[in-house]
């Protein structure tokens, strides 16, 4: 087979800054030093950046799964022409193209089934995809916004002001330019790049599948650490709506975090979740499917199988029970029925089937796997 054709200008841009990032950023360390301000601007530099990709291209633009004012769309974009990843417009028709075709080497752009290199980088530095992909027909209705309109058209000149005119102004301000260039300029911008490609690679070679098997999309916290939360991979894949990766209070997610605190001063509004029923019952899937999967290998223990799935119907109907009555609950709050609502029979109804659910849910996940022999 014909190899695509490279594309010079990414390959020359990943080559030129990732050779730079090896040898001229350490050798200028070793002999001269980075100030702390260098090291603190390239910090928040490489933070500006990620965020723009996070908050702004993935969870509002590609995905949309909450609203934001115009200022801002207008810092994201900005943010997203710092981190040189290509236009809002065309970044988000690639990705919604994935979560679409998620897996199919043929129209999936990034496939991690094509292997590590080409999800990583490979894809973007020879021109594999077809011109159907770049009509942009999935993308229709981020065309009506005059900011994402605005950054596509003005794109290249915006790359150019932001990656080398930002480091300039923090150099001239700290007083070595050349030491910024490096560091805030070259550095922070390969840093960028690769721990974003982490997402279409690592994130789907690495990790848990929590919640769905139906893709290779993986669930893993050290990777959240390097991309601002989106590390819970699998989760995203399925339920790509939410505004949140990781759900939990604990798991590392500044975006998700970033996006509700600006809702609390207006800057975003109509953030979407996935209701907590679903969640669980996607879990509980998964968890069912996976020993069906591995016990038919092990008939011995059909069984064990019988058992499991007579408890998973009852932890769906203790699950249903419990969310159907906490509903009714936050209506009867809502309406201001009763000011002591704790003395309601519906809040009691929610008690008793908290804790049946509780129950089944605890029968359903001590199960355990054998060990196939």
């Amino acid at each position: 087979m014909n190899k695509a054709p490279l594309v010079w200008v990414n390959l020359l841009v990943f080559s030129i800054t990732g050779l730079i990032s090896l040898t001229l950023v350490p050798y200028y360390g070793f002999s001269y030093g980075y100030s702390s301000a260098n090291i603190i601007a390239t910090i928040l530099c490489l933070g500006y950046c990620g965020m723009s990709i996070t908050a702004g291209y993935h969870r509002l633009w590609s995905h949309k799964t909450y609203n934001a004012h115009p200022f801002i769309k207008f810092v994201y974009a900005i943010g997203g022409a710092f981190a040189l990843q290509n236009s809002i417009l065309h970044w988000c028709s690639d990705h919604r193209n994935h979560h679409r075709f998620v897996d199919n080497n043929d129209k999936d752009p990034y496939s991690a089934k094509r292997g590590f290199w080409h999800s990583h980088i490979g894809w973007m530095i020879r021109e594999q995809q077809g011109t159907e992909y770049k009509n942009y027909n999935n993308v229709k209705d981020l065309q009506k916004d005059k900011i994402v309109m605005w950054q596509h058209k003005n794109y290249l000149w915006l790359a150019i002001v932001t990656n080398f005119g930002i480091p300039c102004l923090l150099g001239w301000l700290d007083g070595n330019i050349a030491a910024m260039l490096l560091t805030a300029g070259v550095l922070r911008l390969v840093l960028s790049h690769h721990f974003t490609f982490f997402i279409n690679s690592l994130a789907h070679m690495w990790g848990k599948q929590t919640y769905s098997a139906e893709h290779t999309a993986r669930d893993n916290g050290f990777l959240a650490l390097l991309t601002y939360g989106e590390g819970y991979h699998n989760f995203h894949h399925t339920f790509e709506y939410d505004y949140r990766n990781g759900i939990k209070w604990w798991q590392f997610d500044p975006t998700k975090w970033f996006i509700k605190s600006a809702s609390w001063f207006g800057l975003t509004y109509n953030l979407r979740t996935a209701p907590d029923e679903r969640i669980e019952k996607a879990k509980a899937d998964h968890r069912l499917e996976t020993f069906r999967q591995k016990l038919s290998k092990m008939p011995q223990h059909a069984a064990l199988l019988d058992k499991l799935e007579a408890d998973y119907e009852q932890l769906i109907q203790a699950m249903n029970q419990f969310y159907a009555a906490k509903k009714r609950l936050i209506e009867v709050k809502k309406r201001k029925l009763n000011h002591d609502y704790k003395k309601t029979d519906v809040y009691k109804q929610v008690e008793e089937f908290k804790r049946k659910f509780a129950q089944h849910k605890d029968a359903f996940w001590q199960h355990s796997i054998p060990e196939l022999s």
